[in-house]
């Protein structure tokens, strides 16, 4: 977390405002003590404005302790750090969660996007997801997009974001950071 968040400062710093940076919370950094101090702690020492940092957690974490979990997002959510359910829809997806736990992203799991065409259930749980979400006033970000088609139906059904290799591949900083630079040209 420490890495993305400084490394995000630099290059807002470089001119790629607003530029915000996604981390993965693991099942061992949520169980930390003190895991909202710890990471007040990296904000303030990376400059990292609150906003432009969203924590991923899955269902499946949230779902060892939920009473627990809602305290620990909603502290961190008051900071002004944006929380997302990752790879939604694979684990529990009790929709109890949307209403008790503090989420601002959706992000669906990319078994929903692949062959979202031929499938008709698929492109059916996909669009109710979509739905559903904007009904809650939640972005949603689709997981795993690799073609045109899948990027024509989520734009169809007004899909916030997409990340995916029809966009890039994963790229280490040195790659991502030429990225941005083509971006401003």
């Amino acid at each position: 977390m420490r890495t993305a968040c400084t490394q995000t400062n630099i290059w807002q710093k470089a001119g790629f405002w607003p530029l915000q940076i996604a981390v993965n919370l693991s099942r061992r950094q949520f169980t930390q003590r003190n895991l909202q101090e710890r990471i007040i702690k990296i904000i303030q020492e990376t400059e990292l404005e609150p906003n432009c940092l969203e924590l991923e957690v899955t269902e499946s974490l949230v779902m060892q302790n939920e009473k627990t979990a809602a305290i620990i997002l909603k502290a961190l959510q008051m900071l002004g750090i944006k929380i997302s359910i990752d790879d939604f829809g694979t684990g529990y997806s009790s929709l109890s969660y949307l209403k008790e736990l503090p989420f601002d992203v959706i992000k669906i799991d990319r078994c929903f996007i692949r062959n979202i065409i031929q499938d008709s259930k698929t492109e059916a749980i996909t669009i109710a997801i979509i739905q559903m979400a904007h009904s809650l006033n939640l972005k949603v970000v689709a997981e795993g997009v690799e073609t045109e088609a899948e990027l024509d139906f989520l734009r169809k059904y007004n899909c916030d974001e997409i990340q995916g290799y029809l966009c890039s591949p994963p790229l280490p900083a040195s790659k991502f950071e030429k990225l941005l630079e083509s971006g401003r040209q």
